[in-house]
């Protein structure tokens, strides 16, 4: 019995090896959206997200542009890529700015209502470790809301 026993052990041992073939397929995981090229991520990924998610929220004549530009309030030489939306006519307007075309860099916030010129930039998501596409959806989200811009109090 000792011997039949033993027959069992190698189909066990045998299976083991296919495991972990199994377990690297597993590892290898496809590349996260945030690992696109930067300008591909935003045209594919975050504005029809952002556009979409702000519809919802009841903007219904939003417009959204991703641009390389001047930062307009500080009227600095060089130039950066911009998030920029703006609805009701133009009336009210934001813009997430992106300095290093990277998306785990720094950002910067701003808006202005009226077709004024904002006349504060200030840090957008600074604290976050991870960025993701629905983290980025969401500070802009939050940072409308908090201007009163969405939901009405």
């Amino acid at each position: 019995m000792a011997e039949e026993a033993k027959p069992e052990k190698k189909p066990a041992a045998a299976k083991a090896p296919a495991t972990g073939g199994k377990a690297k397929a597993k590892k290898e995981k496809p590349p996260a959206l945030e690992d696109k090229p930067f300008a591909d991520f935003m045209h594919q990924d975050y504005l029809p997200a952002l556009k979409a998610e702000l519809e919802k929220q009841g903007i219904g004549d939003l417009e959204l542009k991703f641009e390389k530009q001047r930062i307009m309030p500080l009227g600095l030489s060089g130039e950066c890529w911009q998030v920029i939306g703006s609805w009701q006519g133009g009336k009210r307007r934001f813009v997430v700015y992106f300095p290093k075309a990277d998306i785990k860099g720094p950002r910067a916030f701003s808006c202005s209502t009226d077709g004024t010129q904002p006349s504060t930039i200030e840090p957008f998501l600074m604290d976050e470790r991870r960025i993701t596409l629905q983290l980025l959806v969401f500070g802009v989200v939050q940072r409308l809301n908090a201007q009163k811009w969405l939901a009405k109090n």
